[in-house]
């Protein structure tokens, strides 16, 4: 009796490690970081680029197909992993412009390929077949639109079916009749977690699949996968979570899959402030894998669905990317000074390409906040080409209060050097001049 025991955990210790370990998001985290094999900020990888990535998972041994073809006759792609009989449908970048997610698939299908014979890799390869298309609307991504060549909304075709993407990706649902969807989305970066200060940098939403919010055991479920995935999430970015809008919308795709069998959880990916868009990945590929893993081991049937149920609504409208508090605003032509702050955007562009500011408000903005916010009171400030209104680019120069400058120089920038001067989103000159708010 001994000698089996002791043969026993002789054997037990030889096993892999992970063979029985349970996976934190912690160690997720490290997984992407160790492991990822994405090596751009997903804003700029174009359609070429997908295909190298996609090369890349094919000489590991995965299946990827080309499914279909976009308007402007690019190839749609799919990728599948596992043998299981529980299917899992996952779809990105149906907007062309919203491509944070497509990194993360590329990511999480080279993970599990690489692993699928270690612990809960395995488990998640004998019990479920994945499919996903990373990239649903090439065409819209070349031009970094939301929209097709169509100039239509393909998120708002599944009834009409007027889009070819659009009728592949109902094609693909439809042969498949996957038990589990996941509709991924990049939502707008200045998106906020109720009416605090605070960036929504991911909102998730269980779709439900008609007006009235009829419940049915997929439904359920997804809600007790969306707690998981609040939970591992909350580990990184604790204030930063929000619930999407759940308003009905006919002719969208996820209220329409939860409505033909396939219950959808939505995962919107906005922005955190000091984070790259890498960043951003990492937190997707941890968020699929605890969905995955969860709905594997079984341990999703157990799971309070308190965090997601209790997640504040999203919303927009109070968050800009940079408020100059107090700025003692001046009318280049008179001379004349008013005091007021001022808000600025900088518009959605590739990382790769200069992302131009623009004047969004300019007045009382105290129940406004910024990213950033500047206190603008001990200085003068001007627009170095036009004039400070809503809508002009954001460029300035700041000028100390007590300096005697003439506002009607012809070439004011060089006559009268500023003392710091704010250009496409930051500062080319007098960094730290004007203080940050603390």
């Amino acid at each position: 009796m001994r000698l089996a025991l002791f043969l026993t955990l002789i054997f037990a210790a030889t096993l892999p490690m992970d063979t029985f370990a349970q996976t934190s998001p912690m160690e997720l985290a490290e997984t992407w970081d160790k492991h990822h094999i994405t090596s751009k900020f997903p804003s700029d990888v174009r359609h070429a680029d997908l295909k190298v990535y996609l090369d890349k998972l094919r000489k590991l041994g995965l299946k990827v197909d080309e499914v279909g073809r976009s308007f402007a006759d690019r190839e749609i792609y799919q990728v599948e992993f596992g043998h299981g009989p529980f299917k899992v449908f996952m779809w990105s970048q149906m907007h062309g412009d919203e491509p944070t997610a497509t990194s993360a698939l590329i990511d999480m299908f080279a993970y599990l390929q690489k692993h699928r014979h270690e612990g809960w890799v395995k488990q998640i390869d004998e019990k479920m077949t994945i499919r996903a298309v990373p990239m649903l609307n090439p065409d819209g991504e070349e031009l970094y639109q939301r929209r097709n060549l169509q100039n239509i909304d393909i998120n708002r075709d599944a009834r009409d079916l007027k889009t070819p993407e659009g009728q592949l990706l109902k094609k693909l649902r439809d042969d498949w009749n996957p038990d589990i969807g996941f509709n991924l989305h990049n939502q707008q970066s200045l998106t906020t977690v109720g009416k605090s200060n605070k960036q929504a940098t991911i909102s998730l939403l269980v779709v439900y699949g008609d007006a009235e919010k009829t419940s049915t055991e997929g439904l359920e479920r997804n809600r007790r996968v969306t707690s998981a995935i609040v939970s591992a999430l909350q580990k990184f970015i604790p204030e930063n979570i929000a619930k999407y809008d759940d308003d009905y919308t006919a002719t969208a795709f996820g209220d329409n899959f939860s409505a033909w069998g396939t219950p959808v959880i939505l995962i919107e990916t906005g922005a955190l402030a000091g984070r790259d868009e890498m960043y951003l990945v990492r937190l997707n590929f941890v968020a699929f894998m605890t969905a995955l893993h969860v709905m594997a081991d079984g341990s999703e049937k157990t799971i309070a669905t308190d965090l997601y149920d209790h997640l504040v609504p999203n919303s927009s409208g109070l968050l800009y990317n940079v408020i100059f508090r107090g700025a003692n605003i001046v009318d280049p032509v008179t001379g004349e000074l008013s005091r007021a702050d001022i808000a600025v955007n900088a518009q959605r562009r590739r990382a790769g390409f200069p992302a131009p500011n623009y004047i969004r408000e300019i007045g009382d903005l105290a129940g406004s906040y910024g990213t950033e916010e500047y206190l603008a009171d001990g200085f003068n400030v001007v627009s170095r080409f036009t004039s400070i209104k809503v809508g002009e680019l954001a460029e300035f120069m700041f000028y100390k209060k007590d300096r005697s400058v003439d506002w009607k120089a012809a070439d004011l920038e060089k006559q009268f050097p500023p003392d710091a001067i704010f250009s496409t989103g930051k500062w080319i000159k007098g960094d730290r001049v004007v203080p940050r708010k603390p």
